[in-house]
C-alpha cells in the first residue's frame, strides 16, 4: 500500500478522477433526455440508420449513457461503463457523419466524448476509484504467503534440502 502511493505518479491518478467525474457528469443528461422522449430520439436518430427494433435501440442507448455515466463517475466497475459510453458515442459518430458528413461541429463533441472513454478504457480508473478499493480488498497478502510457503517447505520432509533461489 504505502509503496503503491509513494511509487505511483499522484496527479495522474487525480487526472484520471477528473477526466471520468467531468465526462461522465457531461454525458449524463444526454441519456436522461433520451429517455424523456424515446419515440422522438428513436425518429430522429435511429431510424434514419436504418436499424432494426428502433426503439429497442433508443433504449439501449440512453441506458448506456446514464448506467455508464454514473460507473465513470463513481468509478465502480468503470472500464465496462466506458466501453457503454465507448460504443455508444461510436454509433453517433457514425450517425454524424452519415446525416451530416464531416461536420466538425457535430463531431468535435462526440470526439472528445470518444476521446475521453477510450482513454479510461485502456488507464483504467485510477487509484482514486471504488474499483481500486475493491482490488486492495480481494488483493492477496503476499508476504504472509510466502512465509507460509517458507514454514511449509520447512515442515516437509525432504523439502528443505532443496536449494531456494531467492
Amino acid at each position: 500500500m504505502i509503496r503503491a502511493v509513494l511509487t505511483r505518479p499522484f496527479l495522474a491518478d487525480l487526472g484520471l478522477l477528473l477526466l471520468r467525474v467531468f465526462t461522465g457528469s457531461l454525458l449524463i443528461h444526454h441519456g436522461y433526455e433520451k429517455l424523456a422522449n424515446i419515440e422522438n430520439f428513436a425518429d430522429a436518430f435511429v431510424r434514419p440508420l436504418h436499424l432494426p427494433f428502433p426503439i429497442l435501440l433508443s433504449y439501449v442507448a440512453a441506458f448506456s449513457e446514464v448506467i455508464g455515466s454514473w460507473l465513470l463517475i463513481t468509478g465502480l466497475l468503470t472500464r465496462f461503463g466506458a466501453l457503454a459510453v465507448a460504443g455508444t458515442i461510436s454509433v453517433a459518430i457514425y450517425h454524424a457523419i452519415i446525416t451530416a458528413g464531416f461536420n466538425i461541429y457535430l463531431l468535435e463533441l462526440l470526439g472528445l466524448y470518444l476521446a475521453a472513454a477510450v482513454a479510461v478504457l485502456a488507464c483504467g480508473p485510477g487509484m482514486l476509484s471504488i474499483d481500486e478499493l475493491i482490488a486492495r480488498r480481494l488483493e492477496p497478502d503476499y508476504t504472509a504467503t510466502a512465509e507460509s510457503l517458507d514454514d511449509l517447505v520447512s515442515r516437509t520432509p525432504g523439502l528443505s534440502e532443496v536449494p531456494v533461489n531467492r
